[in-house]
């Protein structure tokens, strides 16, 4: 018995030694190599990003991943050995969705750009490569000093800075009771959550951001690891469903643009991209508070191909490159080069959006800042530890779980009422079917025995 008892225990430590060696290296992995490229190889590079989201060559402009090519098979090809590149480029509606696509191990990227609280995770689950962002990538120069070593990545180790933003509402000026969106109303979350526009508000469709928009209207923690705040808001989200419209991502610029809709929660680039298509579109921050956010540029651990993701990176920013997305995206840049560049100032001035107060599509990115807009919030939420509180923390795995099991019962509630009439339809009609058929059978069945007796009663 004492054997065995040894035995087991023995195992047991082999085992969480076993565990803690893996997870250890798992968080501490800090090299992938390269293959061995062969001289002529055709290499596909595996870029995952948001939809919308690079200068894409439409409509004759800069095409990002085209031109990435051309620079590396031009300039690079002999540092690898004399190969080919080719970009393999694909899009997710959420972080959620990537986070799914890149933990399930089906698919393998190179280059991946998700949001800040997202890095945070994925660096605390060992899903992300580290590097020296200084050493290996050339460009980083360029990044504006407040934006290294942010909070999502104190170590500066894993991400580059793409862009970054923040929430707001965009509406429609000829749907859209100016009344409601006066000084007295404070520009509220609450126009969200206005009778008067049912049928034709919009919400994301995805959990972190939905909840959001609730929590910072009523000044509930949008990091909280209590429970109870995030009943709190699902109960709020169900009170709005029944005035939506729908919950969307990508489709969000369609609705918008073409006017099927009067209000959706999004970002600011965004909407800079739609009012150049819709000009009775319009923007505002929020009084309560609203979401200010970084997206960068990381390597998943599980890359094929790390030097030249490594590559891809620093082209992207390159100033020609940096440019170009940032005119795209109508995102705020965190690149001095950019920021600084007398072309596309003019080009941002000139972009064809005037607020009420005469300012221009750049000062809608650069001249407001985070800590002013979310001046309330703040107040509710800083201390020592935390600097933003509107920025979205790594949930616990607790609070993770609890959030995921209230969205989908946010999306199945209200539906109960209506499988239960179609289930009750199908009973009804099955039951008539069933009736009917019944009684054929019977009528048949009785004419057949009447006619047999019948010629029974012939035949004596």
């Amino acid at each position: 018995m004492k054997k065995t008892v040894s035995l087991l225990l023995l195992i047991s430590i082999l085992s969480l030694l076993l565990l803690t060696s893996c997870a250890n290296s798992k968080e501490t992995v800090t090299e992938v190599k390269d293959p061995v490229y062969k001289r002529g190889e055709v290499v596909s590079l595996n870029v995952y990003n948001w939809g919308e989201y690079i200068s894409d060559g439409s409509e004759g402009i800069y095409d990002t991943n085209k031109e990435f090519v051309k620079y590396f098979n031009e300039n690079l090809s002999e540092k690898y050995g004399g190969i080919t590149v080719e970009v393999n480029y694909s899009t997710y509606p959420t972080n959620e969705d990537m986070y799914s696509k890149l933990k399930n191990g089906a698919s393998s990227y190179d280059v991946i750009i998700p949001s800040d609280y997202m890095i945070e995770r994925l660096i605390s689950e060992g899903m992300l490569l580290r590097f020296d962002v200084e050493k290996d990538i050339e460009n980083f120069h360029y990044i504006i000093d407040s934006f290294k070593k942010p909070y999502y990545d104190p170590d500066g180790a894993y991400s580059v800075p793409y862009t970054y933003g923040m929430l707001g509402i965009i509406y429609n000026k000829t749907l859209v009771d100016p009344l409601d969106i006066d000084e007295e109303h404070e520009l509220s979350w609450g126009l969200m959550w206005n009778e008067k526009y049912s049928g034709n508000i919009l919400q994301f469709n995805n959990p972190r951001d939905a909840f959001a928009t609730a929590m910072y209207w009523k000044g509930l923690d949008v990091n909280s690891t209590e429970a109870e705040v995030w009943d709190e808001a699902l109960e709020l989200l169900k009170e709005q469903k029944q005035l939506l419209q729908g919950y969307v991502s990508d489709e969000i610029f369609n609705k918008m643009c073409g006017e099927s809709a009067a209000i959706a929660p999004y970002f600011v680039g965004d909407f800079l991209t739609m009012v150049d298509k819709q000009p009775n579109l319009d923007f505002f921050f929020p009084r309560e508070g609203v979401n200010y956010f970084v997206d960068a540029m990381c390597i998943p651990i599980s890359t094929k191909h790390p030097s030249i993701a490594k590559e891809y990176i620093n082209f992207m920013l390159s100033p020609e490159a940096a440019i170009a997305n940032a005119e795209y995206l109508g995102y705020a840049s965190p690149h001095s080069y950019v920021v600084n560049d007398e072309d596309y100032i003019a080009y941002m001035e000139d972009f064809g959006y005037e607020g009420p107060n005469g300012e221009t599509a750049y000062d809608l990115l650069y001249n407001n800042d985070p800590a002013t807009v979310n001046e309330r919030y703040n107040a509710l939420f800083s201390n020592d530890d935390i600097k933003d509180p509107a920025c979205y923390r790594n949930f616990t795995p607790e609070i993770q779980s609890r959030v995921n099991t209230l969205w989908e019962e946010l999306k199945i509630s209200g539906s109960t009422e209506l499988w239960v009439h179609i289930t009750s339809i199908g009973i009804v009609v099955g039951v008539v079917a069933l009736a009917v058929y019944t009684t054929y059978v019977k009528k048949k069945r009785s004419r057949f025995y009447r006619e047999r007796d019948k010629a029974s009663r012939s035949a004596k």
